[in-house]
């Protein structure tokens, strides 16, 4: 075994030191003075030093000295040394440049420990005193702590599961001078024996987690029992890409490796879950669940990094055959959706209806006076209906110039050329998907044959969506 060390015993010792530090006496005088704590027993030698080789000091009290007595096997806690404990660990993702810990995922570790031994070990504390009011005072500090045991803990690292141990009271010698005490003028010294069950640790073994990336379909052939050479290939579900685009389309056999010598993103596509867009917000749609799934638990066991505002969804709108995209951030009030900031040049070209594609306003005909609209090549889409054939005098407002009725309906594009208004679009009569842009709010909206619904909305099932999440 190759060395290691990581100071064990000596972080227990410390903890007994830590645990006996900080208390005080009251002098004569009513001022507080603490009692200073060291390591080891006071040995003649030692103490001969301290003194300057005189008969005529005596080391300064009052004091406390810690020290090992014993270190046994405790067999009673012996278990299965073979056995290896298995810990999955997902660090915070931290910014060297602003030197903080970011609110997303970063590396991902795991952590292989193997089975500790258990040992007791016995720790004198001897309590040196010049007087018996200084010893009462600073024992009853300490004795009414033990009833019967007192927690330590060695380390703060979350995945040391041998940090928590106690400290228990076992003896207490009050004085070490016998009666009667003579003539000598040695120091009183108390001794209190403490003993705490610990466990000695190997070293660990840290891995980076490993995640599947690629899932390949079987090919074993069931029906005849024989390998299918050459009739299948790997289905990619979850894949990397460059940094700036240029991806292999899902379920396309590769034939060779992905790895580019650039930055890349890693493509998750799923397999289980839909997604509901509604402007700028995306729900899950899990097929297997009934209700919403929170988007943090899916990120989270993905492959890549989420990154507020970087990572990617990517939108595949079958009715146009087009790919629209956006950035991502979880809403952190409601981790059931993710908001997406659009890339408004991602999304399908406007459909030219009679000369333009857009339009520049939606109102509701029965709150809003056109009379302001009336400038020529104005398009509105209505919002409600204008008039009535079953009604020969409509509203004033909605008059063309020489006082005749204009009728139209819910969902029609109307424009006013100067003197009269037009239907430029007909919802009635189209049933094919249109595009148009409202050039007073740049909100893209698409005509589904029933109603305008914003460019993005809709329910995307299982296939039709993917995250690109950094690698």
């Amino acid at each position: 075994m190759q060395h290691f060390y990581d100071g064990q015993i000596r972080k227990y010792v410390t903890q007994y030191i830590r645990m006996m530090s900080n208390f005080s006496y009251k002098d004569a005088k009513g001022n507080l003075v603490r009692i200073p704590v060291l390591y080891g027993d006071l040995t003649r030698q030692v103490a001969h030093i301290i003194r300057d080789n005189s008969e005529n000091k005596i080391p300064s009290a009052p004091r406390m000295a810690v020290y090992i007595t014993g270190l046994e096997l405790d067999r009673a806690r012996v278990s299965d040394k073979t056995y290896t404990n298995k810990v999955n660990i997902r660090e915070r993702a931290y910014d060297a440049q602003g030197k903080e810990y970011l609110n997303v995922q970063g590396k991902n570790y795991t952590v292989e420990r193997l089975m500790p031994t258990p040992y007791k070990l016995t720790m004198n504390v001897d309590l040196w005193t010049t007087n018996t009011d200084q010893k009462l005072q600073i024992m009853e500090q300490i004795l009414v702590l033990f009833n019967p045991s007192l927690e330590i803990q060695t380390t703060d690292n979350y995945i040391d599961w041998t940090s928590l141990s106690v400290v228990e009271l076992d003896q207490v010698n009050f004085s070490s001078r016998s009666i009667p005490v003579g003539t000598e003028s040695e120091i009183d010294v108390a001794q209190m024996t403490f003993s705490s069950p610990i466990y000695l640790s190997a070293p660990v073994k840290v891995k980076r987690l490993g995640v599947i990336t690629n899932i390949i379909t079987s090919i074993f052939d069931e029906s005849q029992g024989t390998i299918e050479l050459g009739l299948s290939g790997p289905i990619v579900n979850a894949y990397e890409e460059d940094a700036v685009g240029a991806i292999d389309t899902p379920g396309n056999r590769l034939t060779g490796t992905e790895s580019r010598d650039v930055d890349k993103v890693v493509t998750v596509n799923y397999e289980q879950y839909g997604v509901y867009v509604s402007g700028n917000s995306i729900q899950v749609i899990d097929k297997n669940v009934v209700g919403t799934v929170n988007w943090r638990e899916i990120l989270e066991t993905e492959p890549g990094t989420y990154e507020a505002d970087i990572s990617r969804i990517y939108i595949n709108k079958l009715d146009t055959d087009t790919q629209i995209t956006g950035t991502i951030t979880l809403n952190e009030l409601d981790e059931t959706r993710l908001v997406v900031n659009w890339d408004a040049d991602s999304f399908p070209d406007d459909d030219v209806i009679q000369g333009r594609t857009s339009i520049d306003y939606i109102i509701d005909p029965s709150t809003v006076n056109p009379t302001d609209l009336k400038t020529t090549g104005l398009r509105i889409l209505l919002l409600g209906s204008i008039g009535s054939t079953e009604n020969t005098d409509g509203p004033d407002a909605w008059k063309n110039s020489n006082g005749s009725d204009f009728i139209a309906s819910e969902n029609d594009i109307i424009e006013w050329n100067g003197s009269q208004w037009s239907i430029v679009f007909d919802a009635s009569a189209t049933n094919t998907v249109t595009h148009t842009t409202n050039l007073n709010t740049g909100i893209q909206y698409r005509w589904n044959g029933t109603d305008w619904l914003l460019s993005v909305d809709g329910d995307y099932p299982v296939g039709a969506w993917r995250l690109s999440l950094p690698g």
